[in-house]
């Protein structure tokens, strides 16, 4: 079933409707070629759905009125905030994408030691205008009931406060080779964390420098398992851990 989002402005709870506007009304109404009675699915952003059937469409405005409001059923029992050093090319791309569709619900790009792209280089307008869209369009693909904010790149310092506050900091580290994510999520199972943060490093990996500061400051550095994950793979893989462990069972 087509999904949607909309603001909460455009949901009238009193009169059971809501109304899509610009090139999402445009999308229903000349590429769907979707017909008054036709169902669908309008999201809040914030958790919420609404199961609709559209009762009028043009151009720049579809009406529907609401037949279900219930919690959306996709989203985890957790709040998952990744954050991913800045890589070269498309890997940022597929790193938001896939997160988002594994249950993400932030992302914050960082620099570290061994960014090959620096924040400095970067035409943040552009870009970061990009990565919501992809976050955006995946949301609306995997059934999320929320739309996963990517934030502007910050420094390593910044990242590391930051994660820090989360019940569960993940630091992902290819040579730590005794603690395991899987172990540390069972460990986890009976009192499972609200807020996770999952920090992922660029193609070359961290310094031992950076690894220390981030122990030091409170964050849990895991190994991943006996293979080597691309950075674009690391926090999918962890988050579909996540999920195994506090969300399927």
């Amino acid at each position: 079933m087509p999904r949607f989002f909309v603001s909460k402005e455009n949901i009238n709870e009193e009169e059971r409707s809501i109304s899509i506007l610009g090139e999402d009304a445009f999308h229903i109404a000349r590429s769907l070629r979707m017909a008054v009675g036709d169902a669908l699915t309008v999201c809040d952003g914030e958790g919420m759905d609404y199961e609709c059937n559209l009762t009028k469409i043009r151009d720049d405005r579809v009406d529907c009125d609401i037949e279900i409001s219930r919690p959306c059923p996709a989203e985890p029992p957790y709040r998952a905030t990744l954050y991913q050093a800045l890589v070269k090319g498309e890997r940022l791309d597929v790193a938001i994408q896939k997160s988002v569709e594994f249950g993400v619900s932030n992302i914050v790009p960082f620099e570290s030691s061994r960014c090959i792209v620096r924040m400095k280089g970067e035409k943040e307008g552009s870009k970061s205008q990009r990565r919501r869209r992809i976050a955006a369009e995946a949301a609306k693909q995997c059934g999320r009931g929320i739309i996963p904010a990517v934030a502007e790149p910050i420094s390593f310092a910044d990242m590391i406060a930051e994660a820090a506050k989360a019940d569960l900091a993940i630091f992902c580290y290819e040579k730590e080779g005794e603690r395991m994510l899987g172990a540390t999520l069972e460990a986890l199972r009976a009192n499972p964390p609200k807020t996770v943060a999952i920090v992922v490093g660029p193609e070359g990996g961290f310094s031992p420098e950076e690894a220390e500061r981030a122990e030091k400051a409170g964050l849990s550095l895991l190994g991943l398992g006996k293979r080597i994950l691309r950075t674009e793979s690391a926090a999918a893989f962890v988050l579909a851990c996540l999920s195994s462990e506090f969300e399927l069972r």
